[in-house]
């Protein structure tokens, strides 16, 4: 699979306290093929928008005069897939890890209802978020873990809040897409994931594995990046094949098995 700089999968990252969870798959796959890496910061100051977001990507890509592969994980694969509804002339494929078939609903969306529902303090929430996307873990982990979602609620775009929370319409998209996930995440759990299949096309890639929670992609990386580099040669495989019929069609010839 021979990819330039210049036409670079795109990693999506909106949640920045949680980069340190994507660092193995992207030095997974980056040994493989050249990998960009685009992150959104939202600052105190800013409204929380992911239209904001979304706009600053769009800055970004329609740099680029090729077709581009996007992947990203909760957040940014939210983002890489509102991008490639709107502008689908300019996304190659899209990869999307531990974004259910209600694409809206992640780990902050639970938080919001849990909190609109539950008589707790923030921290016991944001221990049982812990649980929910990690796993058992000691209590050392857990505090540190609930720090990062705290600074999560603050850095990362959503439009959920205690008033509201958002809708964002199920189903696919026009370009080749894969969708993974793991079978014990407690934010996307397996039934959301399942749900893709009302929405799949032909060479689209559903991949559920059954362990390694809501980042399943960092505890994997090998595995995930495996799957992910088949999935990009195979996208690749039937660009060129269809190029191919393409060119044999203008200058009137065709293939005969």
């Amino acid at each position: 699979m021979k990819i330039s700089p210049a036409t670079a999968p795109v990693w999506i990252n909106a949640n920045p306290s949680f980069k340190r969870f994507d660092g193995r798959i992207v030095r997974y796959l980056s040994q493989q093929v050249p990998i960009a890496y685009w992150e959104y910061h939202q600052t105190l100051d800013e409204a929380s928008s992911l239209d904001i977001a979304l706009t600053l990507l769009h800055d970004y890509l329609k740099s680029k005069s090729e077709l581009i592969n996007l992947v990203g994980h909760g957040t940014g694969g939210l983002l890489g897939l509102l991008y490639a509804r709107r502008y689908p002339h300019r996304v190659k494929s899209l990869t999307l890890l531990g974004v259910g078939c209600s694409p809206a609903i992640d780990w902050q969306s639970h938080y919001y209802q849990m909190r609109k529902l539950l008589p707790c303090s923030q921290e016991m929430l944001l221990a049982r978020m812990v649980q929910m996307m990690f796993g058992h873990q000691d209590r050392t982990n857990v505090l540190n873990l609930i720090e990062i979602l705290q600074q999560d609620l603050y850095t990362a775009p959503t439009a959920h809040s205690l008033y509201q929370m958002d809708r964002i319409k199920s189903g696919g998209v026009s370009m080749p897409m894969m969708i993974c996930g793991s079978e014990n995440d407690g934010i996307v759990d397996f039934s959301a994931l399942q749900r893709w299949s009302d929405y799949l096309k032909d060479g689209d890639v559903l991949r559920i594995s059954p362990w390694g929670h809501h980042f399943f992609h960092y505890f994997f990386p090998e595995y995930t990046g495996r799957k992910i580099i088949k999935f990009w040669q195979n996208v690749e495989w039937q660009s060129r094949i269809s190029s191919e019929l393409i060119g044999s069609e203008e200058t009137g010839y065709r293939f005969v098995n």
